[in-house]
């Protein structure tokens, strides 16, 4: 077995974070998955097995992931390492390029994206300092946040908000190493996920994708091409790793 950690994992019901919590499972971790609704968490249960404990709640709500972290100790006795991965598109508040973006977008795509981003790293950084234990935090940005698609993907107030991820976990990594708590970065291109729905199902843009992610043929990535990484990331084989961005892109950020 890679691992056998206790792990958070912020938005651990869909797509790349369900995909990551069954490797941990498989794996020997345990894992506390959060879900943002009912259905999703009941199918991730039914999936995952007794090894995982399930719970339904909002990532941007500042005491989730204390929850969540408090529902690992009391089931799993521990708690070793956090997973972020919630977020999502804000198109639907109003991000969007710049000269179209509404405040409302603005402040909701960052509160989605950052916000809870902070919050869950605040969280186990606490419980982390708590147990005098260190620990682990991988959480994800995007490819966008330094190789811009503006014909495709501009949506600016996402991508600041991936960028402000890279340089947020840079600085936690920096500060807290001496408490040997590592924070690092995966930062995918286009995953074939619930929210790329958008342009995986758009002709035009898979083309596009597919020149840029060129490898294994040229395509979307698949969740579970993030979860050999994020393993590394969480287990003691990663324990001399932090403060670093890992691109798993298929080659979007280094494309002609």
């Amino acid at each position: 077995m890679l691992f056998q950690k206790k792990i958070v994992l912020i938005g651990g019901t869909t797509g790349i974070g369900l995909s990551a919590a069954q490797s941990f499972v498989r794996q020997g971790a345990k894992v506390v998955a959060l879900g943002k609704d009912e259905e999703t968490s009941l199918r991730a249960l039914e999936i995952l097995g007794k090894n995982a404990h399930i719970l339904t709640a909002d990532a941007m709500l500042e005491d989730t992931a204390e929850q969540a972290i408090a529902k690992c100790l009391e089931r799993f006795d521990g708690f070793d390492g956090l997973y972020h991965v919630a977020g999502g598109s804000g198109r639907r508040f109003g991000d969007g390029p710049l000269h179209e973006l509404t405040l409302e977008g603005w402040d909701k795509t960052l509160q989605l994206n950052l916000t809870s981003v902070m919050l869950s790293n605040r969280a186990a950084v606490q419980q982390f300092l708590k147990q005098k234990t260190g620990g682990a935090i991988v959480n994800l940005s995007s490819a966008l946040a330094y190789a811009p698609a503006p014909q495709h993907f501009a949506t600016h107030a996402y991508t600041a908000a991936k960028a402000a991820i890279i340089g947020f976990t840079k600085s936690i990594a920096a500060f807290y190493a001496g408490e040997n708590i590592r924070a690092n970065v995966i930062a995918p291109g286009l995953v074939e996920s619930p929210m790329s729905q958008r342009a995986v199902e758009n002709e035009e843009i898979m083309e596009y994708v597919r020149n840029r992610q060129r490898l294994d043929g040229g395509r979307a990535a698949q969740p579970q091409d993030l979860d050999g990484m994020a393993s590394l990331l969480l287990s003691d084989n990663g324990a001399f790793i932090t403060g670093q961005v890992v691109a798993v892109d298929g080659g979007w950020s280094v494309a002609g």
